[in-house]
């Protein structure tokens, strides 16, 4: 099969590991709230397969999504993976009786966490694994090296192949970065939340990867006039503009929207591809300020 034009091309995080800049995300491949099973499996499945078909070589899923239920979906259906296509995890919390997300940073948790990823994926080591230490939004102050050196361990011991960080603050990349090397920084990031600015600049200059969740505001979607107004005048969706306007705004910015529908997911890729104008740009940046 020949390869596919993607919006944003590729971008490389490590040697033997450059993904597609747009991406996809698995969370919403889980039940209501990221919890229990989807009602439709199938339709999970499909959607896996049809990211694949339209050439996207990253994914991002967690074992907490569900919980297990997303891992378990993406190797029913693509496992065994082909080559090109590089799974980016993430370990740090469990999920409650009540759906809720609790940390769970000790080592022994972070050990667990991670064969436990192996054997729902199907994986005798993870492309990518994300420690997640922070909030739903936003970093947690506090040292990370605890935690962040229990996964620079697994690396050693070959369960890993590279390491990244979620949810963190500049002084706690920092920190890691004096432990072991990392490729990713997933914070929350989008058109209308940009605290990151500065660290993105910082990250690119490093040939490090920002991979923004809740590219698209979250369970509250972006509005804003200036959104819809561009939105009107280019012929698309408010969506697919606040998609674009990530991959312009710096070349180390990696997308994983989610979602559950095949039609959604085409609409995705076919949107991103958008090429905003400067006035347009300078149009939706003044929405954050």
């Amino acid at each position: 099969m020949a390869a596919k034009t993607l919006p944003g091309g590729t971008f490389t995080m490590a040697e033997d590991l450059t993904v597609t800049r747009m991406g996809y995300g698995a969370m919403q491949l889980a039940g209501p709230h990221v919890f229990g099973p989807p009602a439709d499996r199938d339709a999970a499945v499909a959607v896996l397969r049809e990211a694949m078909e339209l050439g996207i070589t990253h994914i991002d899923t967690s074992d907490f999504y569900g919980p297990y239920v997303t891992n378990q979906i993406i190797k029913e259906a693509l496992h065994p993976y082909p080559d090109s296509l590089h799974i980016v995890t993430k370990v740090g919390a469990l999920r409650d009786a009540e759906g809720g997300w609790p940390q769970a940073l000790a080592p022994e948790q972070l050990r667990q966490a991670v064969y436990d990823n192996l054997d729902h994926l199907g994986l005798d080591a993870l492309d990518v694994v994300n420690l997640r230490v922070g909030g739903l939004d936003s970093p947690t102050p506090g040292s990370i090296v605890e935690p962040f050196t229990v996964l620079a361990q697994l690396q050693q011991e070959g369960l890993i192949k590279q390491l990244g960080l979620s949810t963190v603050s500049a002084e706690q990349i920092a920190e890691a970065q004096s432990i072991a090397p990392i490729v990713c920084v997933q914070n929350f990031y989008n058109l209308a939340h940009r605290v990151d600015d500065d660290l993105i600049g910082s990250l690119a200059a490093q040939g490090i990867a920002y991979v923004p969740y809740f590219p698209l505001g979250g369970f509250s979607p972006l509005q804003s006039d200036e959104l819809g107004s561009v939105a009107t005048r280019l012929d698309a969706t408010p969506m697919a503009v606040a998609l674009a306007w990530l991959l312009q705004r710096s070349p180390n910015i990696l997308l994983i929207p989610g979602t559950s529908s095949v039609a959604h997911l085409r609409d995705n890729v076919a949107g991103a591809a958008l090429t905003l104008s400067e006035d347009e740009l300078t149009e939706l940046n003044s929405i954050a300020s």
